[in-house]
């Protein structure tokens, strides 16, 4: 599969993408107008960076759990569930007066819900498209994320600004229904993709098989730690910037949608494998100034280019699935989300903490620094991995 015309004409992509913009775009005007409404309610800079991103904390309990349902469950029912779901907790964030450890205990739920959910997603994309054509299907998913964030973001920056947060998240709880309502009258029942029923055992006995193999593992490191470090830093920008946080938030979906266009269009394939840790470490360099306090437009600019980093996800993700047998590739792709996803929030919560201690401005910086250690440590890793795969190859050859 070679263009996106082709994929779009690929029977139930389409409702299942269509599906996925309501989705993004909700969690995109939920997230901004919960970050907003918290940090107005406790003039915090860590409780604002965890009811961002502190839910992705729990995917960790669902990728410990229920991870198995992911190829044991019905794809159609249950990712309607999932929207649904999303939608209640959602509007339930609306309620006036509601505490902040109501709110909190809602994200939890949520949380776990989404680990879930995000391996039946991915896992049914897989089985849609051939596994030639995972690669596109995935960038068109994450451009899809960023265009729809880069919405999302103004749309719920206009709408925290002139009519207030809790609006916003009675607009994101509609558009979770509404993708729900396109997952069940839009995509064909499907049977689940493995046998057996969901439980914790058989999503340990799977995890356990994933991370046995040190290729899959080096993988899994670098799809979860230097980008959810940078997220991170994106957990900071209404502390950093409160009148400006959307603006911030639109910047870095643009930059990320630019990288996923650059990887998944314009790089030829036999060079994608090598860019992987140079996007890396683009993704963090640009933060590094923060500690100087930029001016809006210079922060903008640096957003931007940082979050073209973001398309080295794009070559990890085709290495997992060239790695991963079919009957667990539901389960390796909400691994890798869940995992990252969890990564964000413990980032998020460490951000937060550091901004606490010093400032926003300082934090983004420590953290822009640890994820390009990281890159480098994960670098020579991969190398003497490589070295020693050619080694045993010349051994045995000999």
């Amino acid at each position: 599969m070679r263009s996106y015309r082709q994929l779009f004409h690929t029977p139930e992509f389409t409702p299942l993408f269509l599906a996925s913009s309501a989705n993004a775009v909700a969690q995109t005007i939920g997230g901004l107008a919960l970050g907003v409404l918290v940090f107005r309610a406790t003039d915090s800079p860590l409780l604002s960076a965890l009811s961002m991103f502190g839910p992705s904390l729990t995917q960790v309990l669902g990728a410990t759990f229920l991870l198995s349902g992911a190829d044991r469950l019905p794809p159609r029912s249950t990712l309607t569930g999932v929207f649904l779901a999303f939608a209640a907790g959602t509007a339930v964030l609306a309620l006036p007066g509601l505490p902040v450890w109501g709110v909190f205990a809602v994200l939890v739920g949520q949380g776990l819900v989404a680990s879930l959910g995000g391996g039946v997603r991915w896992g049914l994309v897989n089985e849609i498209l051939s596994k030639d054509g995972y690669m596109l299907g995935r960038s068109a998913f994450n451009m899809l994320s960023g265009v729809m964030q880069t919405v999302g973001f103004a749309t719920g920056g206009v709408l925290v600004a002139v009519l207030s947060p809790r609006t916003g998240l009675l607009l994101a709880a509609a558009l979770y229904v509404v993708a729900a309502a396109v997952i069940r009258l839009c995509l064909s029942p499907r049977p689940p993709r493995a046998t057996g029923r969901p439980s914790a055992s058989a999503t340990w006995r799977a995890n356990a098989l994933l991370w046995s193999s040190p290729p899959r593992r080096q993988v899994y490191l670098a799809l979860w730690i230097p980008n959810g470090l940078v997220v991170g830093c994106e957990s900071l920008y209404v502390s950093y910037a409160p009148d400006s946080a959307g603006t911030l938030f639109a910047c870095a979906a643009l930059g990320m949608l630019a990288g996923d266009v650059l990887v998944g269009r314009v790089l030829p394939p036999r060079l994608r494998p090598r860019l992987g840790f140079p996007l890396l470490l683009l993704l963090a360099v640009p933060y590094v100034p923060f500690l100087l306090h930029p001016a809006l437009p210079l922060a903008a600019a640096a957003v931007t280019l940082a979050s073209v980093g973001f398309g080295a996800s794009l070559v990890q993700q085709e290495r997992l699935v060239a790695l991963t047998p079919d009957e667990l590739s539901g389960h390796a792709l909400g691994l890798h989300s869940a995992g990252m996803l969890t990564m964000q929030g413990v980032a998020a919560a460490l951000a937060g903490s550091l901004a606490q201690l010093t400032s926003p401005a300082q934090a983004m910086t420590m953290m822009a620094v640890g994820s390009a250690g990281v890159t480098l440590l994960l670098t020579g890793a991969a190398r003497r991995e490589e070295l020693r795969a050619v080694s045993c190859e010349t051994g045995s050859g000999g």
